[in-house]
């Protein structure tokens, strides 16, 4: 196995816990490209999830998926449970992109995905802090985080969809 000489962990030694109450190991993501958004379903912004959905049906066959974490560290808009949390995105967004089970990202209890995600000593790239809801991240078919979209950037936006249709980076 190769590493990386600036980061301690790889993207794809992470995991999480799926909605379901599963365990996620992120190396089944190995040679896609992944966002992940911290989600909430009381924001201003949950009609993202829309266009989530929309981003999700229009990639995944192209080596693409999303990875949601809902969270409430913001104005506690997803007070919910991880049931009524899966129960809602079903019912009014249809989603079908992977969830995750409600995690923190910010703080003390900082979930290790999003401290990875946050801090340029483990992520390479640059640090970052979680600015609300909807807030996303990219990565490269490689586990490389090659960039941070703001919780406002639409996600069928062209800053977003040129940086998911471009070809990978050459071996």
């Amino acid at each position: 196995m190769v590493s990386m000489s600036y980061a301690q962990v790889s993207f794809y030694d992470l995991s999480a816990t799926t909605i379901d109450g599963e365990s996620f190991d992120f190396e089944s993501l190995k040679g896609q490209k992944v966002l992940i958004v911290n989600v909430a379903s009381k924001c201003g912004l949950t009609p993202q999830y829309e266009d989530l959905e929309a981003l999700y049906t229009m990639y995944k066959s192209d080596n693409f998926t999303i990875i949601a974490f809902p969270a409430n560290n913001f104005a506690h808009q997803e007070p919910g449970t991880d049931d009524e949390i899966k129960a809602f995105c079903e019912a009014n967004y249809g989603v079908s992109f992977p969830m995750m089970s409600k995690i923190s990202v910010k703080g003390d209890d900082m979930h290790p995905v999003y401290q990875w995600l946050t801090q340029k000593d483990k992520n390479g790239l640059k640090d970052s802090k979680v600015q609300w809801n909807f807030q996303k991240y990219l990565i490269d078919e490689k586990g490389h985080l090659i960039e941070v979209f703001s919780p406002k950037t639409k996600p069928l936006s062209e800053t977003i969809t040129s940086k998911i249709k471009a070809k990978a980076a050459m071996h």
